[in-house]
């Protein structure tokens, strides 16, 4: 299905890579083709999304760029961006694809209708389905947008800003990226997934535009009127002899440093969510969690409310975004630290990819292990980042940002 979707200018697929977790609807969904579209920078995003979810009433895919904190805030983005993403995309999806314990429910709009018979029999004879469409080999050469001195010297001034009480958490984000690139990005998407296992993958093409994402935090989601955010903070690498990767995961839980990285986002969610909240149904579900993937062990909180049923969803995120994991706390000092510290506009990278549900449901990722490519531009670009708090050592916090990237150079084959 994902092969024969590639062909239409507007996809989104999203791949929960049937990871035993609460909270998933589907296994897959694939979104094909787009019947109407919003699509805007800051200014009024919320609001302008706010409109066209009411008018549709309807499933809409897309996604928030980190960078509409300057629609909740007053902040701004003036730092280098090679990829040219808008802040805000959403499409309504001519035609649907869910996959659920191996049944296929295909919802089409009326107007499309005529074109399931043909569809389906073009998925079917698909006979290079889910097989490499290249030779493997991808024209890319990754260059670092800060040197390790650099990240170093930053980590300096970001402990400073720490130790003076400005912040006492801050989410540090570098780039790695590449000019010149010639990727196939559903070939590189499929090792990446195949890499990492991740409960909420995603591949998204908006017309030159493509993200590929392995992404194993969930920002938020709505079911009902029951609000669920899971910040993960917290990371161990996995080792292939299991009794010494059990030992590694077990350290991780009882870590003090990376508990308390994970505790004070899952204070700032659960302030944020008060924000919407009926009075005292915030609730931390699970705290400080050990989840294993296939790269890295995490630790992952869930947070939970209830709202009244006349909030709308939008408010709901609104109030959230952008996601506590990758800014810091106070958000707000965090944010403004992170735009005078960091080098690259973040755009798409923290920022995070889902759908709304005609019940005015969703459910959202946080854009992180993602590879971020412009066709047209031929740039490609990935970030990692780490938790920096009173207690980070600069060295230590480097490698684990490089951790972080080993599974997209091994999906790029570099």
């Amino acid at each position: 299905m994902l092969f024969w979707g590639q062909q239409f200018d507007h996809i989104s697929w999203l791949d929960s890579n049937n990871y035993p977790r609460k909270h998933s609807n589907f296994d897959t969904v694939l979104a094909i083709g787009s019947h109407s579209s919003l699509i805007c920078n800051y200014n009024n995003a919320f609001t302008n999304l706010k409109h066209y979810k009411n008018i549709t009433k309807d499933y809409l895919f897309g996604y928030l760029s980190y960078d509409l904190k300057n629609d909740t805030e007053n902040l701004t983005s003036n730092n280098l961006d090679g990829l040219s993403f808008t802040d805000l995309f959403f499409f309504q999806p001519k035609k649907l694809f869910f996959i659920k314990n191996n049944e296929l429910e295909i919802q089409y709009l009326d107007v499309y209708v005529d074109e399931m018979e043909t569809d389906l029999d073009n998925i079917y004879n698909q006979d290079k389905l889910n097989t490499p469409n290249s030779s493997g080999q991808h024209n890319v050469k990754i260059h670092k947008r800060i040197t390790k001195k650099q990240y170093l010297e930053q980590l300096e001034i970001i402990l400073k800003h720490i130790r003076r009480g400005d912040i006492y958490e801050l989410n540090f984000c570098q780039e790695f990226y590449a000019e010149n690139a010639n990727i196939d990005p559903l070939e590189v998407y499929q090792h990446l997934n195949e890499i990492s296992r991740p409960p909420l993958a995603s591949f998204l093409k908006i017309n030159d535009k493509y993200l590929l994402s392995a992404s194993p935090e969930r920002f938020v989601k709505k079911e009902g009127n029951k609000i669920i955010s899971q910040p993960i903070k917290g990371t161990a690498k996995r080792l292939t002899n299991k009794a010494a990767d059990k030992k590694l995961a077990l350290a991780l839980v009882k870590d003090e440093k990376e508990r308390s990285e994970n505790i004070m986002i899952v204070d700032l969610v659960r302030n944020d969510l008060s924000k919407t909240a009926i009075k005292g149904s915030v609730t931390v579900e699970e705290l400080c969690k050990l989840y294993s993937f296939e790269q890295v062990h995490q630790l992952i909180s869930t947070v939970t409310s209830l709202i009244d049923k006349s909030i709308d969803s939008i408010d709901v995120i609104k109030s959230l975004f952008p996601m506590g994991s990758m800014t810091g706390a106070p958000k707000l000092s965090a944010m403004k630290i992170i735009e005078a510290t960091e080098t690259t506009k973040r755009g798409l990278y923290s920022g995070a990819v889902g759908y709304f549900t005609p019940e005015d449901d969703f459910d959202f990722n946080v854009v992180i292990r993602s590879i971020l490519y412009n066709k047209t531009k031929q740039y490609l670009s990935y970030s990692v980042g780490g938790a920096i708090t009173v207690k980070s050592n600069p060295e230590k916090e480097y490698q684990e940002c490089l951790l972080k990237a080993i599974a997209m150079k091994k999906a790029l084959k570099i």
